[in-house]
């Protein structure tokens, strides 16, 4: 059977939006729909490593309990009987949470997260926890006790799958889940999402509930939708989002206007912002072309193009948010970071451990300049619809080739200390047939706005269709 034939034989491989239709009307089951995706687990996951845990026995009962519920005309919503996978920072009372750390494999849960009971509410089916880096400290997706998932777009040569939501994202683009909930704190659902071809949403902070969640930063940290395109990012987004007393950031914030369709209105008369072209040197030759061409698909989509002028750079502004993120995980952390006996993953430890270098004075300082640095952003963006940058410097690097002393989040990070709201989602392919990925970033609460310029590019575009080939 040819490729295209079988993804459209087989609904592991349909866009939720797609699935939601045809269980709505009879021609799918639940179950039918929850066993594909088991045996695509079962055949795949043993070398892809995405999953931490899977919840087969429960899942098969969800999927007959759904299927009964529906036939009997008691659905609870358009996303009754879809499967998910979780992160595995994310968590369900009873259930083991790692944090991606093996000290950690046998620890359970005594609380639920919000998000999870969002989606158990709206009928959705847990299919397993995801592997993640060691409590998401590292960008490039490796873990030395837990395991680092395997890229699925290249089948011969291990490389970065993208941290820290990395088995989120090679569970997704690997048709072993329709779908993933990550976490990002300076880019965690966005490079994953850049090296493995998939389409996210790193949210405002509020605007979907860290309740339950183990956390990295307090500050920084938001959970996010992965999937395959930005329709269905749109879906969980919705699905997710909303207030929790449980969780202040969340009480008393704008509507959050996203809408599953947002795509169909378009980017005519919308002013698009390229990135400062002092930032392009350290940016690689295919990630640049698949760059430049997605600015004139945008302009020949009747977007405005324009040049902004951005307060602080690039490299100040991650190394500022570094130093939150080190001081808070630091204070979470510190009894096993400090604790030399503790096998934890010697190129996390050290990061955390910076942390304990951060004086009161010194953190407080960084969040005043956060703060100055969000009022400048806020006056430049005046007038501007979204800034497009790339997600990634590079498309995914074999294991071996990682320079550590190199962050692969330059590109993200400024989007959390600012505290935009952004979709990466996929503009192309380098001469190896490794995703690129460009980003859409809007002010805070506008993630109505980047669903929008998202949708309306990937209704132009065909690259989010494109999968692995031995996959699919």
């Amino acid at each position: 059977m040819a490729s295209s034939e079988r993804v459209a034989a087989d609904p592991a491989c349909w866009p939720v939006w797609r699935l939601s239709e045809a269980i709505g009307a009879g021609r799918l089951s639940p179950v039918e729909l929850v066993d594909a995706h088991l045996a695509r687990i079962g055949q795949f996951d043993g070398k892809l490593h995405a999953y931490t845990e899977v919840y087969g026995t429960d899942a098969r009962r969800a999927a007959h309990a759904a299927a009964l519920a529906i036939r009997a005309g008691h659905a609870v919503g358009p996303l009754h009987g879809i499967p998910i996978a979780i992160k595995d920072l994310v968590q369900i009372e009873g259930r083991v949470v790692t944090g991606g750390c093996a000290v950690w494999r046998t620890r359970r849960s005594t609380v639920t997260a919000t998000l999870v009971r969002r989606l158990l509410a709206q009928g959705m089916i847990l299919l397993g926890k995801t592997h993640m880096t060691e409590f998401a400290m590292e960008g490039w997706g490796t873990n030395a006790h837990m395991g680092t998932p395997w890229n699925p777009w290249d089948d011969t040569l291990a490389r970065t799958p993208g941290g820290s939501s990395s088995g989120s994202a090679v569970a997704v683009a690997a048709g072993l889940a329709p779908w993933a909930v990550g976490t990002d704190t300076g880019g965690s659902v966005r490079v994953p999402a850049a090296w493995c071809g998939l389409t996210s949403l790193k949210t405002s902070a509020g605007r979907i509930s860290n309740f339950g969640l183990l956390p990295t930063s307090r500050t920084l940290d938001t959970p996010g939708p992965m999937a395959r395109d930005a329709r269905d990012v749109a879906l969980l987004y919705d699905a997710l989002a909303g207030s929790d007393p449980r969780d202040p950031r969340t009480l008393g914030l704008p509507g959050r206007g996203a809408a599953p369709q947002e795509g169909h209105r378009g980017v005519a008369g919308l002013r698009l912002a390229r990135m400062p072209d002092s930032e392009r040197a350290a940016i690689s030759a295919p990630v640049l072309a698949a760059y430049d061409r997605c600015l004139d698909e945008f302009a020949d989509s009747g977007a405005e193009i324009v040049s902004l002028a951005l307060p602080g750079s690039f490299a100040e502004i991650a190394s500022l948010s570094g130093r939150i993120m080190a001081a808070e995980a630091y204070s979470v952390l510190h009894d096993l970071v400090d604790d030399a006996s503790q096998p934890l993953d010697e190129n996390v430890r050290p990061k955390i451990a910076a942390g304990r270098n951060v004086s009161a004075g010194d953190y407080l300082s960084v969040l005043a300049r956060r703060a100055e640095l969000v009022r400048a952003f806020d006056a430049t963006f005046a007038g501007v619809d979204a800034l497009l940058m790339p997600t990634s410097a590079w498309t995914a690097l074999p294991l071996e080739a990682i320079d550590r002393s190199v962050s692969p989040m330059a590109l993200t990070r400024f989007a959390n200390f600012l505290d935009l709201c952004v979709v990466a989602m996929p503009n192309g392919f380098d001469a190896q047939g490794l995703p690129t990925s460009v980003q859409v970033i809007c002010r805070r609460f506008n993630e109505s706005m980047a669903l929008r310029i998202a949708g309306a590019y990937q209704a132009a575009t065909v690259w989010h269709e494109r999968h692995p080939a031995n996959y699919w």
